[in-house]
């Protein structure tokens, strides 16, 4: 395990709000700089106090070389103060919405925005980590992006011909519930070793380790139960949303572990009433309706305490 004292660093792109990889803050590694495009985001990792300097915090379009400058100098700072010579993980996750099957209405530019890992490929390259990884939907290594000798092809190949000769790598699909999730969620996870690591180092060791599956009781079975919009009143990040009334009955009669696809009623299942008739949804992947985000406790959504939120009214919330 890493700690404080081990400098261990790290560089996160397309952080959103820091979830996918507060982990690596939790394990004591140190965050040069973390990239995210949308500004309210990253007020939230702010608020985690992930980033030493606050100039880690870069906002913008990594494609830009405006914004790639802010992080090369972020690097050139530790560099500077933290005496380090090399960024030990560089973590990419691009946005995949031209590569999930849960959008079904991709655009047109999906080619372009799927590009956004070539822009982490060309990072990986200058900086030359000691160790990268990019996290994904399964499809990712499949998907056709436009490398950066301008032809397309699909990412497993721009990878290989980009980072191939300077890294050993690994490409699997994983699901996260067979490693500490609390739900299922399959995902592609790409670890690459720098060459001079690898006789030490496998990217096959850095797979956590299998764990059993968690049921939703052993997940919120100590929760207290609540009505359709309640908020605890003891923990303000434990509520119940206000389902539309025509999709009460979707969940009304489930049993644990169940999805409301399993409904043998057809007016129970997710469905739509077009022309007065029941068309039922299509059940696109197995994931869907069955979901729980897996944030640590420690993880703070707002720069308030939780005792500081369970006085406060929902409106007082959304204002501060």
């Amino acid at each position: 395990m890493a700690t404080k004292e081990s400098n261990i660093t790290y560089i996160s792109l397309f952080s959103s709000a820091g979830v996918g990889c507060f982990g690596f803050k939790m394990a004591g590694y140190d965050c040069i700089a973390t990239n995210e495009i949308i500004p309210r985001r990253l007020e939230v990792q702010k608020f985690n106090k992930k980033c030493k300097y606050d100039s880690g915090y870069i906002c913008g379009d990594i494609a830009n070389q405006e914004t790639k400058d802010a992080l090369f100098s972020q690097i050139d700072l530790w560099k500077k103060k933290g005496n380090v010579k090399r960024v030990d993980v560089l973590i990419a996750t691009p946005p995949c919405q031209g590569m999930s099957v849960a959008n079904h209405k991709k655009s047109e530019n999906e080619i372009v925005r799927n590009s956004l890992v070539i822009e982490s490929i060309k990072i990986i390259k200058e900086l030359n980590p000691k160790f990268f990884i990019f996290e994904n939907v399964p499809a990712f290594m499949k998907t056709t992006c436009t490398d950066i000798d301008g032809n397309e092809k699909p990412i497993c190949e721009a990878i290989e011909n980009n980072l191939g000769e300077k890294y050993s790598y690994i490409s699997r699909v994983i699901n996260f519930k067979n490693y500490g999730a609390c739900s299922s969620r399959q995902r592609t996870l790409v670890i690459g070793v720098a060459r001079e690591l690898a006789d030490e180092i496998s990217p096959l060791e850095l797979y956590p380790e299998i764990e059993a599956e968690k049921t939703r009781r052993q997940v919120i079975g100590d929760l207290k139960p609540l009505d359709f919009g309640e908020i605890d009143a003891n923990d303000f990040y434990h509520a119940f949303r206000t389902y539309p009334e025509h999709m009460r009955a979707w969940i009304h009669d489930l049993s644990e572990g169940q999805s409301a696809f399993d409904n043998k009623d057809i007016e129970k299942r997710p469905h739509q009433i077009i022309n007065g008739k029941i068309v039922a949804n299509t059940r696109k992947n197995a994931d869907k309706y069955t979901k729980m985000m897996t944030v640590p406790e420690s993880f703070k959504w707002i720069d308030k305490s939780l005792e500081e939120l369970n006085t406060l009214s929902e409106k007082e919330v959304f204002a501060a």
